[in-house]
């Protein structure tokens, strides 16, 4: 209803879910930027079409959902997997200091070949499973922002784990041996 406080909260608990979402689904952070700003936009301007009976949640990743479909229409869905580069932030820096530089390779080893699993996986099986271990949604809600049904968005983020883990399997047994192969 224009509170700029409430907005402000709403935003400061969302934004870093929403942020993330974007990157790993566009796969390109000046993308996931600017379609970041335009689903607060739409927000603002599509306060007046919020129920107050649905999550806010499910309401904001609907609406991220839509202007990513958008772009991709608009860019005629030619869309390619962009590499990740990872800034450094303060939980990282505190993990170097107390556990060595080691676990910063081991980190990024693993985060390298969690965004190249999460890229082979098929779009909407990579959609469900962001949603779900990314945006905090429930199958439901995945279901809800998707607009399949329960058991669908649940059979795509189960076969999304099952892929991600077979594809991790020997990232986890090289890091359990105590190998890296950066």
């Amino acid at each position: 209803a224009g509170d700029a406080r409430a907005f402000e909260r709403l935003y400061a608990r969302h934004r870093g879910a929403l942020h993330r979402f974007l990157v790993r689904q566009t796969r390109d952070a000046e993308f996931a930027g600017d379609l970041f700003q335009e689903t607060w936009g739409k927000v603002i301007a599509y306060r007046d079409r919020y129920e107050s009976r649905a999550k806010f949640r499910t309401f904001l990743f609907h609406v991220a959902r839509n202007c990513w479909l958008d772009a991709l229409r608009a860019r005629g869905r030619d869309v390619t997997w962009a590499a990740q580069t990872i800034e450094p932030d303060d939980a990282m820096i505190a993990d170097v200091r107390t556990r060595g530089p080691e676990s910063l390779v081991v980190a990024h080893v693993a985060g390298e070949k969690l965004r190249e699993a999460l890229g082979a996986l098929p779009e909407a099986q990579r959609e469900a499973f962001l949603l779900h271990e990314e945006a905090g949604l429930t199958i439901e809600e995945v279901a809800n922002v998707t607009g399949v049904g329960a058991e669908t968005a649940k059979s795509r983020v189960r076969y999304a784990f099952s892929k991600l883990r077979a594809a991790l399997a020997d990232q986890r047994d090289a890091v359990a041996a105590g190998e890296t192969t950066a």
